[in-house]
């Protein structure tokens, strides 16, 4: 008869050695690279105060006012990117966490562009937002300008690459005069992807340069950053550090409006919000919606103005002490600052069909 004994020391030893590697092995699993990206609430930048000693809005012609008046840009934090992303421990832990968000990799940096590329573009969004705030603000308070569409950059492996490059003045598509983006982007799309002959201004001389547009997303496009560039009557100046894309240009453009006018917009109120916005002053949608609600309400702000294409996003999402109200343009911002200041409350939020 045969008697196993469970303390033998050999027998603990191979055990314990299997265990260790299997541990090891799920370990370094976790710890691969997933082909995930993570969102988190990131910083909040007061559009009132300073960055590194330097006023976010500044003037060297025209009087900025103090104002008492807490005006917040909310951002995400982006953990990850294509040359480093999360290892799956980190992702399963954000898949946990209701105050993060786990993303494809290729949804936030798309395979033909490199980190350096998105980030690129991601600055020019910023160059190109901060100057419509700017025109939305002192269209507000009845300044008159001109403004010409302009290359603000061109995107590696394009239609565009190679043909455009930044500072073009767009002036016609096939013959036919743009002046806006919106012209821009119909005579593209209706080009259905043939050669179209863009004639821009390049350096003092007039330049006609073919391009086909290439379908992506159901729609046609030629790879290049497009804005407005302004001769505006006073000269204002933005600075937000490494911040970017074009998610600031709501609060630049309050920024604006309360630094250009004596007193203060809201008294002490503290107020956050994210939307693009036009040089008409039309508010547009941006990403990150909730996150950018808990950074607000992490940061104190009492007032959040959102967009009213994000309304759905909205719903259901709102932490609690925040009050939320949805915006349509600069002026129905105003109108809910004004009103918040006055009664302490906002409408009930409903979402268009």
């Amino acid at each position: 008869m045969t008697f196993f004994n469970g303390n033998n020391p050999k027998r603990r030893r191979t055990s314990f050695a299997i265990t260790t590697l299997l541990l090891f092995s799920i370990g370094s699993l976790m710890l691969l690279p997933s082909g995930y990206v993570i969102e988190r609430p990131g910083a909040v930048f007061n559009v009132m105060g300073e960055i590194d000693s330097e006023p976010v809005i500044s003037s060297t012609d025209t009087e900025i006012f103090e104002s008492e008046t807490r005006l917040d840009i909310t951002t995400v934090s982006l953990l990850g990117n294509r040359e480093s992303n999360p290892g799956w421990f980190q992702v399963l832990v954000a898949w946990l966490d209701p105050n993060q968000v786990v993303l494809p990799l290729d949804e936030v940096y798309p395979p033909n562009l490199s980190t350096e590329q998105v980030r690129a573009e991601s600055s020019a969004q910023m160059e190109v937002s901060q100057q419509d705030a700017i025109a939305a603000a002192l269209g507000e308070l009845g300044y008159t300008f001109d403004r010409e569409l302009y290359v603000a950059s061109v995107i590696a492996d394009t239609p565009a690459s190679k043909k455009l490059v930044a500072a073009d003045f767009v002036l016609q598509v096939d013959s036919v005069p743009v002046a806006t983006y919106e012209e821009l982007r119909a005579a593209v799309q209706a080009s259905e992807g043939r050669e179209v002959i863009l004639k821009v201004s390049r350096d003092g001389k007039e330049l006609d340069v073919p391009i086909t547009p290439e379908l992506k997303d159901d729609s046609y496009y030629l790879g290049a950053m497009v804005g407005y560039t302004y001769d505006f009557p006073v000269e204002i100046n933005l600075q937000l550090g490494d911040v970017g894309g074009p998610s600031g240009g709501l609060i630049f453009s309050l920024g604006i409006i309360d630094s250009l006018t004596p007193g203060s917009m809201a008294s002490n109120t503290h107020i956050a919000g994210t939307g693009t916005i036009s040089a008409n002053g039309e508010v547009g949608p941006i990403g990150g919606i909730g996150l950018k609600m808990i950074a607000a309400r992490n940061a104190g702000a009492t007032l959040f103005l959102a967009p009213e294409g994000n309304c759905s996003e909205v719903i259901g999402q709102i932490p609690e002490g925040l009050s939320v109200v949805i915006v349509e343009n600069l002026d129905s911002a105003l109108a809910a600052i004004a009103e918040f200041e006055d009664s302490g409350t906002v409408p009930e939020i409903s979402c268009a069909p």
